[in-house]
């Protein structure tokens, strides 16, 4: 984990601010290693950072009941379901755009022309999607 990283788990809350050597090194005890494996092992999993929060008080928390994991494991695997699925719709998309358009030097594009037509009839938001790897 890098040293930014640590950096923003630390304003995140995920884990404590740690301690420093007289030249400026953190120093980390057990407990903050296997905190940072279980962040880092969340992540991979492709867990948000509230998420994290959520589990990371579960853990802690050796009265949980584990059907409140479950239940938070659940409905991660319904958002990364639903995700798939519009990134599929992408792949598709693009694939037809792709299809549409010889390739064969000339100016007309169909992947340009579809571009500028959803952009002169759509409202773009600047925001992305909460939740989303998009962007």
């Amino acid at each position: 984990v890098s040293a930014k990283m640590i950096r923003y788990y630390e304003d995140a809350g995920l884990i404590a601010k740690a301690a420093r050597s007289l030249v400026g090194y953190r120093h980390f005890e057990d407990t903050d290693i296997h905190r940072l494996r279980f962040i880092h092992r969340a992540r991979e999993l492709g867990f948000s950072i509230p998420r994290i929060v959520e589990l990371l008080s579960l853990w802690d928390d050796k009265t949980r009941s584990n059907s409140q994991v479950k239940r938070l494991a659940e409905s991660h695997i319904g958002d990364l379901q639903r995700e798939i699925a519009a990134l599929r719709s992408v792949v598709k998309t693009l694939e037809r755009l792709s299809e549409s358009c010889l390739g064969d030097g000339r100016a007309h594009c169909p992947i340009l022309e579809d571009l500028a037509n959803a952009a002169g009839t759509r409202k773009v938001s600047k925001q992305k999607p909460k939740g989303s790897r998009l962007g």
